[in-house]
C-alpha cells in the first residue's frame, strides 16, 4: 500500500501532473513552505483567508518584496488550495499590496545595443542578438534548437522561433 505523501511532496506531484515548469514548481513549493513556517507549521487545511492575508501582508510590509513577488506568493497559495487541497478559497480582502515601481525600465538605444554587440563574438553574440532583436528571454534563447528556426523565411525567423517555443 502506498504511503501518503507529505504536503510539500503533494505540491510537487500535482505541479508535475499539471505540467508546470520546474521553476514554477520550485517557486510554488518555496512560497508554500514559507507560508507554513510563517504560521508555526500549521497545516494549510486548518487555515483560511485571514492567514493568507497575514502572510501576503507580511511579505509586502516586513519582507519588502516587489508586487510581482507578492503576486507569485498569492498564486502559489491559490494553487495549494485549489489544486492540491481541493478546497474553495474564500475571498481574500485587506491585503496590504506591495508597491509597483514608478520608474520605467531602462532600454538600450540602438546605438548602445550596437556598441555592446560589437564587443561580442560567436555564441555570446548570437544569444545577445536574439535577446535584443527578437525579444527573447534568456532561457528561451538558451533553449533554442536549430529545428525551431524557419531559415527559409526572409522575415524575422527568430520571432517565429519564439512563437513556436511559446505555442
Amino acid at each position: 500500500m502506498a504511503e501518503k505523501l507529505k504536503l510539500l511532496d503533494q505540491v510537487r506531484a500535482v505541479a508535475r501532473a499539471k505540467h508546470l515548469s520546474h521553476r514554477t514548481e520550485d517557486t510554488y513549493h518555496n512560497f508554500i513552505k514559507r507560508y507554513i513556517l510563517f504560521h508555526d507549521k500549521r497545516h494549510p487545511a486548518e487555515m483560511g483567508a485571514d492567514e493568507i492575508t497575514a502572510f501576503l501582508t507580511h511579505l509586502a510590509v516586513n519582507g519588502k518584496v516587489s508586487a510581482s513577488t507578492q503576486n507569485q506568493a498569492f498564486f502559489a497559495l491559490l494553487f495549494l488550495d485549489g489544486e492540491v487541497l481541493r478546497v474553495a478559497l474564500p475571498p481574500i480582502e485587506g491585503v496590504i499590496r506591495a508597491k509597483r515601481p514608478e520608474h520605467l525600465p531602462v532600454v538600450f538605444t540602438a546605438r548602445e545595443a550596437k556598441a555592446i554587440l560589437s564587443d561580442l563574438s560567436e555564441v555570446p553574440f548570437l544569444v545577445a542578438s536574439l535577446l535584443y532583436g527578437a525579444g527573447l528571454r534568456l532561457t528561451e534563447a538558451l533553449h533554442l534548437r536549430v529545428k525551431m528556426l524557419n531559415l527559409k523565411r526572409s522575415k524575422s525567423s527568430c520571432v517565429m522561433a519564439r512563437v513556436q517555443r511559446i505555442g
